[in-house]
């Protein structure tokens, strides 16, 4: 008899917008698409029930858990293994954080071609959301060399952050300005809309993409994540 495959537990970091909690709900549902032979669960760290704590008490067994971050920063190193602590029924791995991987990348693409972007069309600021952490901006910053690689015609990308770091997206955009760019595009590396959105669509480009969403290459990533902490081998 094939043994039951661990629940997968999609770790999101929680939002007041509900624009943002329906991107996660759609996010888990191309997954459990994906993966129909896996349990798939999600829970939020913060603001949003529920919480990780109460979807932990809720399980039993072998459980991976997949943080919806884009980078690792206070909550994989520091919040998610508090929530485990108290949480002795389940025998858990953590996956890592999405970001950074090429996956990302494509997702970008596809939104800023949708957005309009083309190779004539100048540089890119990569707006992360940003941290106290080096790590996680770190990250970002390797998103950003991802991406230029990935677009048409290897443009400029510009890594800028909408908190805790710098530059931000409003003076990247305006340091481009500067250097004779006229047209500037932010691509948002949010996972969906909400405060951080709003206020990078605020910075001043020409044009601004859109959140990378529940698009298919991060369910295909979530998946990947999953696998690489179960220990089974990768999907095609």
């Amino acid at each position: 008899m094939t043994p039951l495959r661990p629940t997968l537990l999609a770790v999101a970091h929680g939002t007041r917008d509900a624009q943002g909690v329906a991107v996660v709900e759609a996010l888990v549902g191309r997954v459990r698409a994906l993966r129909p032979e896996l349990r798939v669960e999600r829970c939020f760290l913060d603001l949003v029930a529920p919480a990780l704590p109460a979807a932990l008490a809720r399980l039993a067994g072998d459980v991976v858990l997949v943080p919806l971050l884009l980078g690792a920063g206070y909550h994989l190193r520091v919040d998610i293994p508090a929530a485990l602590a108290g949480a002795p029924r389940v025998n858990a791995r953590v996956a890592r954080a999405l970001g950074p991987h090429p996956l990302l990348a494509d997702a970008l693409a596809d939104r800023l071609a949708d957005a309009g972007w083309r190779p004539a069309r100048g540089p890119v600021v990569l707006a992360a959301a940003g941290s106290t952490d080096p790590a996680a901006n770190a990250d970002a910053a390797a998103v950003a060399a991802l991406l230029h690689r990935r677009l048409p015609g290897a443009p400029r990308v510009v890594p800028a952050y909408l908190c805790a770091a710098g530059p931000t997206p409003a003076a990247a955009v305006a340091a481009l300005r500067a250097e004779g760019h006229h047209r500037v595009t932010v691509a948002p590396y949010l996972l969906g809309p909400g405060f951080f959105a709003r206020r990078a669509a605020g910075a001043g480009a020409c044009r601004t993409s859109a959140p990378l969403g529940a698009h298919d290459a991060l369910a295909r990533l979530v998946a990947l994540r999953y696998d690489e902490a179960s220990g089974r081998a990768l999907r095609a």
